[in-house]
């Protein structure tokens, strides 16, 4: 086996090491961040730390980009998918809701709690807050909608969705995807079509 090999073995790695903080976070809140606990979670040295982080906070700072990347770029690149209409374009949105893959619900109800103890990671959740309403308000306008309407619906869709996070709302998955298709018309003012529909509840599995 050769050295660097070895090393990984026993230093583990910057992927493991921001999973544990990120578990961490969820199931305790951020002052469980800390590199010791860690470090005993992950059954390595605390210096082995070391070799992928500066300090604490680089691994803080690198947490906060993990959750960036994820729930602000996937409901961006949502509502940039391609879309025959704006019912169909919500519904791509709504995939956000209802994949972990897209959107960690947990992630963003963590980093908002946090925010509560950080006016720095407030202010990263208001910037997140402005690029997801203004990446939505971009999505009605590319259907027509004039400034202030595309605006207000953007805000509209958001902040329920935010709502449902903030209040840890629970939803059978069947109450959830009947209510979705009267969420996308008072959302858009559009009604989806069958097949829009088939093919959004084909993405996640889910026979009606």
């Amino acid at each position: 086996m050769d050295q660097n090999t070895n090393d990984s073995g026993w230093r583990g790695s910057q992927e493991a090491w921001l999973d544990a903080a990120y578990s961490a976070l969820i199931e305790s809140g951020i002052d469980t961040v800390k590199i010791l606990p860690l470090a005993k979670t992950l059954q390595l040295s605390r210096t082995s730390f070391y070799w992928f982080f500066k300090d604490r906070e680089a691994l803080l700072e690198a947490l906060v980009q993990k959750w960036r990347d994820k729930n602000t770029g996937n409901i961006i690149k949502q509502s940039e998918a391609y879309a025959e209409s704006l019912a169909e374009a919500m519904l791509n949105v709504f995939d956000c809701w209802l994949s972990k893959e897209l959107f960690d619900s947990q992630f963003e109800f963590a980093i908002r709690s946090w925010a509560l103890q950080s006016q720095d990671i407030q202010n990263e959740v208001c910037k997140a807050d402005e690029a997801r309403i203004e990446a939505l308000a971009r999505m009605f306008a590319r259907f027509g909608l004039e400034e202030v309407p595309a605006d207000v619906r953007a805000r509209t869709t958001y902040l329920v969705q935010i709502g449902y996070i903030s209040m840890q709302a629970q939803e059978d998955l069947a109450i959830r995807m009947r209510r979705i298709p009267e969420y996308i018309a008072i959302y858009t003012g559009q009604v989806p079509q069958k097949r829009e529909l088939d093919r959004f509840f084909a993405r996640h599995d889910y026979n009606p």
